[in-house]
């Protein structure tokens, strides 16, 4: 039996992730799709288009993985299913896969939310191993972002003939 150490391990793992992501690029231009569908949405452009400037702390969440679409600053670094997508990430994501490996409690990492989509602030490189390991949920500081009109609509909610019944 051949027996790798976890540098080994994480090595390799990270020489995968980067050919998965490879491979979902090309598998994109063969289908005539443009590259930039890879890239995941910018977190600035949507909370503009949906005038979402609110913002509301609703701390320490277990948030699906899969609902993770993109990130608030390296949206360049990772695609949309969070593989990496430059060699300049190895080192990080290869100390984060170390201690995945070795059990280690890692800090949350911190969401902005948007809608029912999440986009990640601080910790990219822990989503893109947890979705690696195919980890469904991830523990999360969240701050929600809601536009004026949401909170609008729910204000006016609270003041409706039920409301005041009450």
């Amino acid at each position: 039996m051949l027996l790798m150490d976890l540098n080994e391990q994480a090595d390799k793992e990270f020489g995968c992730a980067r050919r998965r992501g490879w491979l979902r690029r090309l598998m994109l231009r063969l289908r005539g799709q443009h590259a930039s569908h890879g890239i995941p949405p910018s977190f600035d452009e949507i909370q503009r288009s949906l005038r979402a400037y609110n913002r509301v702390r609703r701390g320490r969440w277990v948030v699906d993985t899969e609902k993770i679409v993109g990130s608030v600053g390296r949206r360049r670094d990772f695609d949309r299913c969070f593989t990496p997508l430059r060699a300049s990430a190895g080192d990080r994501w290869k100390r984060v896969d170390l201690a995945f490996h070795r059990g280690v409690d890692l800090p949350p990492v911190s969401l902005y939310k948007l809608g029912d989509a999440y986009f990640v602030l601080d910790g990219n490189h822990r989503v893109s191993v947890a979705r690696y390991h195919r980890l469904r949920t991830l523990e999360a500081d969240v701050t929600e972002f809601r536009s004026a009109r949401t909170e609008n609509l729910d204000s006016s909610h609270a003041t409706g003939p039920e409301a005041r019944a009450a």
